[in-house]
C-alpha cells in the first residue's frame, strides 16, 4: 500500500507542480552557473547508494558534503540558493527517485554517501532496512536542529510505528512545518 501511495502521490505531485517546477529550473539556470540539478550520491534501503537529484543551491565546486560541516555555507549559496533551502523548493526534483522507487514519501532522510557515523549508526539500529523519505518523522521533530543520535532515536521510532496513518501525520507535520519554515538552519 505504502508504493502505491508514493506513486499516486508523485504523479500527482508532478502533475501539480510541474509547471512551478520549470519556473524554478530556468531561475536557478539564469542566476548562476553550471547544471540547474545537483545529483547527490545517497545511501538509500539496505545501505545501497542511489543518485537523488535536487535544484542546485550551491555554487559548482562546493565540498560534497553536509551543509553544516561546510565553514562558511552561506558563502557557498548561489543567488537563489537560500530561498529555495528555506522554502524547501530545492527538494522537488526529488519527486522523480520517489516514482524511481529509490525513496518513499515518507521515511527517514537519505544519508549522503560519506555520513559514515549516520550510516553506522542507522544500521545498528535497523533503520537501513526502510526505504528513504522526502520527509520523516526526524524532519518534523528538529530536522537541521537536532544532533544525529537523536535523528536515529526518530528513525528507529518511525520503524517501529510506522503505518499508513502514522506517514499521514508525518506529512501533514511537514506541510505545516514549511509553511512555517521551520527547523531549516543552512
Amino acid at each position: 500500500m505504502k508504493r502505491a501511495f508514493d506513486l499516486l502521490a508523485g504523479f500527482s505531485a508532478l502533475l501539480l507542480l510541474g509547471a512551478p517546477f520549470i519556473f524554478l529550473a530556468l531561475l536557478v539556470a539564469f542566476t548562476s552557473k553550471g547544471p540547474v540539478l545537483y545529483w547527490s550520491d545517497r545511501v538509500g534501503q539496505h545501505n545501497r547508494i542511489f543518485r537523488m537529484p535536487k535544484l542546485r543551491t550551491m555554487k559548482t565546486g562546493t565540498p560534497a558534503v553536509a551543509t553544516h560541516l561546510l565553514d562558511n555555507p552561506q558563502a557557498h549559496l548561489t543567488p537563489v540558493g537560500g530561498f529555495l533551502r528555506r522554502t524547501s523548493l530545492d527538494e522537488l526534483p526529488q519527486l522523480w527517485s520517489i516514482l524511481m522507487g529509490d525513496m518513499s514519501c515518507v521515511g527517514p532522510r537519505p544519508a549522503l554517501f560519506n555520513q559514515t557515523d549516520l550510516i553506522e549508526m542507522r544500521t545498528q539500529a535497523g533503520v537501513h532496512q526502510l526505504v528513504p523519505g522526502l520527509t520523516g518523522w526526524a524532519q518534523v521533530n528538529g530536522r537541521d536542529e537536532i544532533a544525529l543520535v537523536d535523528k536515529v532515536r526518530l528513525d528507529t521510532e518511525y520503524l517501529q510505528r510506522q503505518s499508513f496513518v502514522f506517514d499521514l501525520h508525518i506529512l501533514w507535520l511537514t506541510v505545516r512545518k514549511v509553511l512555517r519554515r521551520e527547523g531549516v538552519t543552512h
